[in-house]
């Protein structure tokens, strides 16, 4: 992985925007082609992983983790956060990858020939542009009073830090699960603030029927149909089918999902939905935007439907972009051959 030269080359075919598994392996496929390529990160190594809780397990299997063809071999049926940011970090420096870490890119500006990528350090120019931005930065807001009080927060990390505490959890998926259970065996007092009727659909299987027994058992309170109305020093409000109440609380946990940054998308001139799902436009052949040139790789590409992306099934994303890329080198080296001759 790189660092800054002072004559480093500002001019690449490829930058790629985010350095998460889809981002390595558009990184990979590029080097593989012989494409000169940057991946410009805002954060350390797989920011997005290295913020997730820290004793997290994937849903997939570490054979759908995988990238370049290389095994990911995991101690576990189910493999844990530290276990992949050990795998990706070994991709990208067994294969010097060409990486900027803790580089924000502010703006991509799009002209006929070329984009120019300006960074909290610098401005760099591609021919190619591949966002891979992922969506864990932007947390959904509750937008209710005391959601700025520092005792909020909307990324769960460690169980031990509320031991003894009165935690409220709001939330319903597989994070706010996780948190609950956890805390819960950590000697927290925890209280579920769930928006539907029930824990949600899409809670890992092997962890449901844990949540829902100590729910059953009264070890985790869970309040159905309810929504969190203020947040207070010592306390919160919430009403249910019951009417309005109020309970003690040292801690509220919003874990009420995460959205990519739409306006980033907008400013580079990517057309998005006008409906609730706000999906960016692209070819779902070759992943390039109705931006010419500028592509997009992983979850970004389902918008606010996070649920529908994942790595195991974006990982081929870094093909059809490279494939469709080469395509574009081939004709305007053809078209270059027959001008000259």
């Amino acid at each position: 992985m790189s660092n800054f030269a002072a004559m480093e080359n500002l001019d690449y075919d490829i930058v790629i925007v985010g350095c998460g598994p889809i981002g390595i392996a558009c990184g990979l496929a590029a080097q593989k082609n012989k494409l000169s390529y940057l991946i410009l990160e805002k954060g350390t190594l797989v920011n997005s992983l290295y913020h997730y809780p820290n004793n997290m397990r994937f849903f997939s299997t570490s054979e759908k983790l995988e990238i370049n063809d290389v095994p990911f071999i995991s101690n576990n049926p189910k493999p844990t956060k530290n276990e992949a940011l050990e795998y990706y970090r070994r991709i990208a420096s067994s294969n010097e990858l060409n990486i900027h870490l803790f580089e924000e890119v502010l703006r991509v500006d799009n002209s006929n020939d070329f984009h120019q990528i300006i960074t909290n350090k610098r401005k760099y120019t591609s021919k190619y542009t591949i966002i891979a931005t992922g969506f864990y930065d932007i947390p959904n807001l509750l937008n209710i009073p005391g959601e700025e009080l520092s005792k909020v927060s909307h990324y769960y990390h460690d169980p031990h830090y509320y031991a003894t505490q009165n935690i409220v959890i709001v939330g319903a998926s597989n994070s706010a699960v996780d948190a609950a259970l956890e805390i819960y065996r950590k000697g927290g007092n925890v209280s579920m603030i769930i928006r539907g009727s029930e824990i949600g659909e899409r809670v890992k299987y092997w962890v449901k029927p844990d949540i829902l027994n100590r729910i059953k058992e009264g070890s985790i309170k869970a309040y159905y149909n309810a929504q969190l109305k203020e947040i207070k020093e010592h306390e919160v409000v919430f009403e249910d089918l019951e009417g309005v109440k109020n309970i003690e609380n040292d801690f509220v946990l919003a874990l009420t999902g995460y959205q990519p940054n739409l306006p980033f998308l907008k400013s580079m001139g990517i057309e998005i939905s006008n409906d609730k799902n706000k999906l960016p436009q692209y070819a779902e052949d070759t992943m390039e935007t109705n931006v010419s040139n500028l592509f997009l790789a992983g979850v970004i590409c389902g918008g606010m439907q996070t649920h529908i992306w994942f790595i195991e099934n974006s990982r081929i994303h870094a093909k059809l972009i490279t494939d469709c890329i080469l395509k574009k080198e081939a004709k305007d080296n053809s078209s270059f051959s027959k001008a000259i001759s």
